[in-house]
């Protein structure tokens, strides 16, 4: 049994360097995906304040697919021409969305989401699946949690 905790008003470097620490304990030796996805999931849940839904979406057929999660039930796909995860997808490159009614495109699984961090997991270059935060505060999320979360998708790249 694993047994993590930090105060979820931990400086931000703090938070996300414990949260790596507790992820690689997690999915240190662990093959199966899924269940790796699910209990960062679960961890992210934990560690990051002020969320209302985090988890996975999986590349699969050249479009998204849920993965494990935590919060609302979600969008099941999302073609990569649509919302702030099919956007990183596309590109490759972590989106981090002030006000999510302000992008183009948006897809509202949740109404009550305001802004969202979408981080791509990339192996050999290569897009398999993105790490997607939303909160229903505006302007949540900054750079260092994208730093954070972007460190947990390279620990996770090959582990997913």
């Amino acid at each position: 049994m694993y047994a993590f905790d930090i105060a979820t008003d931990a400086p931000k470097a703090e938070l996300y360097a414990e949260l790596l620490k507790a992820a690689d304990a997690l999915t240190a030796g662990e093959a199966d995906g899924i269940a790796n996805m699910a209990n960062i999931s679960a961890l992210i849940w934990q560690f990051v304040p002020e969320l209302n839904w985090v988890g996975f979406y999986r590349m699969v057929g050249g479009e998204l697919v849920l993965g494990p999660f935590q919060g609302k039930s979600a969008c099941i796909r999302i073609p990569l021409t649509k919302g702030v995860c099919g956007a990183a997808a596309r590109t490759g490159e972590t989106q981090l969305v002030e006000d999510v009614h302000a992008f183009p495109g948006h897809i509202a699984c949740d109404a009550a989401s305001r802004s969202e961090l979408v981080v791509p997991v990339k192996r050999d270059g290569v897009v398999i699946a993105v790490i997607d935060l939303d909160s229903p505060l505006p302007a949540r999320f900054d750079a260092e949690d994208a730093k954070g979360i972007e460190a947990l998708a390279n620990l996770l790249a090959s582990r997913i």
